[in-house]
């Protein structure tokens, strides 16, 4: 399943963004992504930054909106972006038409219940279908890969980086979703995706998880960016559940919070490259 469709392709700061579809065994759908490859690509494999996006996004989000591709050129950063849920025919919609189930929706988990299981496997399509597309078509280096996101997408670069400390090397989001099963946006997806046993939603709740890090300690930093003007801070996002339980166990987190900052790409810009850089760093190093 590593055959690949690029459906359009872009020069951007001396590299090329790819917008890409593929057949995915995972989903049982045609799923689209899109990758950036940097210059230094000519010259051999790249590290790989995995991006994750938020409710109501698609793959081709972060690429026009983040502004990321300057800053990964300059430092020789592959991006991948996937869309945020399976789409087409026959995959099932909130019954309601609502923007945090369904389409544009998938939080990055498996789901297990009706009619979601079918097509809803975000996770594993996630860490088996796209990275088996990207490192088949672009010269990407597999033992170099960081994960990142936002809000939903925070959610699953957080979950799906601690639960899966050898393949990503490097974590980081901006406004996560870091307390989902104390969210009406994680609630609401878990008990239909998951089903009504709040025990198993903690494999998919951040703050749930890092409780039980036993090498927490040694992990390398991650990074939370959090503006405080975002209309979804109290009820939907908790990053301080998140760094209260990171600090209980040791694991390193750098949590900014920023005055005046608001849930959206705008905010997403202004830190963009700090997050690439960190990324970098730990990649590279």
């Amino acid at each position: 399943m590593s055959a690949i469709e690029i459906v359009s392709r872009h020069r951007s700061y001396g590299g090329t963004v790819s917008f890409c579809r593929h057949r995915s065994r995972a989903t049982g759908t045609s799923m689209a992504f899109a990758v950036f490859v940097p210059p230094a690509a000519e010259r051999g494999p790249v590290p790989v930054l995995t991006w994750l996006a938020g409710l109501t996004c698609t793959h081709e989000t972060f690429m026009i909106k983040a502004g990321a591709q300057r800053m990964a050129a300059r430092l020789g950063l592959m991006l991948v972006a996937p869309d945020t849920s399976p789409r087409g025919e026959g995959v099932p919609d909130d019954p309601e038409s609502a923007y945090d189930l369904g389409l544009g929706a998938g939080f990055y988990v498996d789901a297990t219940e009706k009619p979601w299981a079918r097509h809803y496997r975000m996770a594993s399509y996630v860490l088996e279908d796209l990275p088996a597309a990207v490192f088949a078509n672009f010269p990407g280096n597999p033992e170099a890969q960081g994960i990142f996101g936002h809000s939903m997408g925070g959610h699953g670069a957080l979950t799906l980086g601690l639960m899966n400390p050898q393949r990503f090397r490097s974590i980081s989001a901006f406004a996560p979703i870091a307390a989902p099963m104390r969210a009406p946006w994680g609630e609401k997806a878990f008990a239909a995706y998951l089903g009504p046993d709040r025990e198993v939603w903690r494999a998919h709740d951040a703050t749930e998880i890092v409780r039980g890090i036993e090498d927490a300690a040694a992990r390398p930093k991650i990074l939370i960016d959090q503006g405080l003007a975002d209309d979804f801070l109290a009820e939907q996002l908790h990053p301080d559940l998140f760094a209260a339980a990171c600090a209980r166990v040791g694991y390193p987190l750098e949590l900014r919070r920023h005055a005046g900052y608001d849930h959206g790409y705008y905010f997403i810009a202004t830190f963009m490259a700090d997050h690439l850089r960190h990324h970098a760093a730990l990649l590279k190093g």
